[in-house]
């Protein structure tokens, strides 16, 4: 099984790497493990997504990374398994609302890769080995920081994390049809802008915790 661990910078998984390079980056007839940095954003996370999974055909895509979290009673350092995504800021602010793609009839709700508007992970069933906390997620571009914004996304997309890449991952890979697995680890609540206030270093530490157990995991059951 080749598995390719990616996130858009590569401290996210560089303590996994360390425990994981010498026993699965090698050949194997059991697991073969690769580490992949996509860069920040959806625009450069669509394009190096596409070119490893068309270059490579890895049989499971791992995304790993922090995130901003919309729940403030959830502790920092929870790691969570994404089961959907939503585009969090495609589309237009018009008369005090927010409308996406799929209000301004520019996309259909249910064509492909989405269903009713969302990008869910269609293989999360067979590849959350661990049985993480399965949660809702939105991708955005521009990190939400205004009270009333964060609101109105409440309202609307009901997420319980942010990140920048997400979407990238699930629309990908849902267009390729290739299994894929969303991790990630809460750093931050969203609106927070005091970084002393940030568990960052927790959150990585507990993500690469999580992404050592889980490759042990997948060779185990190989």
């Amino acid at each position: 099984m080749r598995v390719i661990i990616t996130a858009a910078t590569v401290g996210e998984w560089m303590p996994a790497f360390l425990a994981i390079d010498k026993l699965y980056t090698g050949e194997s007839d059991r697991l073969r493990v690769q580490f992949h940095q996509s860069g920040i954003g959806m625009l450069g996370s669509s394009y190096a997504l596409s070119k490893m999974i068309f270059e490579d055909r890895p049989d499971l895509v791992i995304q790993a990374g922090i995130a901003g979290c919309f729940d403030q009673s959830a502790p920092l350092g929870k790691v969570v398994a994404v089961k959907e995504e939503m585009l969090g800021d495609v589309g237009v602010m018009e008369d005090g609302k927010w409308k996406d793609i799929f209000d301004l009839k520019l996309e259909k709700s249910s064509y492909p890769p989405f269903e009713r508007r969302r990008l869910p992970n269609p293989w999360l069933g067979k590849f959350n080995l661990l049985k993480l906390p399965e949660v809702a997620a939105i991708t955005i571009n521009e990190i939400t920081t205004d009270k009333e914004r964060i609101q109105q996304l409440i309202k609307k997309y009901d997420p319980f994390i942010e990140s920048m890449e997400g979407a990238a991952l699930h629309y990908v890979c849902r267009q390729a049809n290739i299994p894929f697995l969303q991790i990630r680890a809460v750093s931050n609540y969203i609106g927070e802008r005091n970084k002393a206030d940030w568990k960052i270093k927790e959150a990585i530490d507990n993500l690469n915790e999580v992404l050592v157990k889980y490759v042990d995991r997948l060779y185990k059951i190989r």
